[in-house]
């Protein structure tokens, strides 16, 4: 099943705090969007958009949406100052260079190794890969948010990856409903635990290997 507003909320908050003063982010469509409402007033942090935006912002208030400005999933945004437009080759380009910092986005499957498979629906008919495979191979931090399991209740994180993959060994942390995990050289570890999930819940729910070190702490939820 799908995970909440609740839910949603904290996956954002988790992912803002990746996030540092001056850097320049993309987000993804779904939960990544939300990350830009957790960023602090003058943080400095400029968002990119694929569409040819550069410092977009929180999304805007009901009623307050300008029909000229909206992100690459067509989603409407607002901007900060020097916020600055260009068109797509512009946009990608800045993707090949490497000028992004970090990059936010949804998966429908990630393997223990970090490889990524985001863009072929099973049973749909979709456009092709976008510009996640740019995104996924050439920023410097990628960020993965994400249901931990399908809405069968079968695991996303798996030993290896049974969709397509849109690039191999790109992601370095995933956040999802139940904990937070980083990729490292010798494989998958798990940082945090996701109110109110426990270490052997979330083990009990990845196909991939976890590797546990220390006390892992639980976030959200009552302080």
């Amino acid at each position: 099943m799908g995970v909440g507003a609740e839910q949603r909320t904290l996956i954002a908050r988790r992912a803002a705090r990746e996030i540092e003063p001056g850097m320049v982010v993309n987000l993804g469509i779904g939960i990544p969007t939300l990350v830009a409402d957790y960023i602090p007033n003058g943080y400095g942090v400029m968002f990119h958009a694929e569409n040819g935006i550069l410092g977009t912002g929180p999304s805007p208030a009901a009623g307050k949406e300008d029909e000229n400005l909206c992100n690459a999933g067509g989603f409407p945004i607002t901007i900060v100052p020097g916020a600055s437009y260009f068109d797509s080759t512009l946009a990608f380009g800045m993707i090949r260079r490497g000028f992004l910092d970090i990059t936010i986005l949804g998966a429908l499957e990630v393997s223990e190794k970090g490889d990524l498979a985001n863009w072929i629906v099973p049973g749909k008919r979709v456009p092709g890969m976008g510009g996640a495979i740019e995104l996924a191979q050439k920023s410097k931090k990628v960020i993965v948010l994400m249901n931990h399991t399908s809405k069968a209740g079968e695991p996303k994180i798996l030993q290896r990856c049974s969709l397509p993959l849109t690039a191999v060994g790109c992601v370095d942390l995933i956040i999802t409903e139940r904990a937070v995990m980083e990729v490292k050289q010798d494989g998958l570890h798990l940082l945090e635990v996701m109110h109110p999930y426990t270490v052997e819940q979330v083990l009990a729910c990845t196909a991939g290997q976890l590797i546990l070190e220390g006390d892992i702490p639980t976030i959200g939820g009552a302080s």
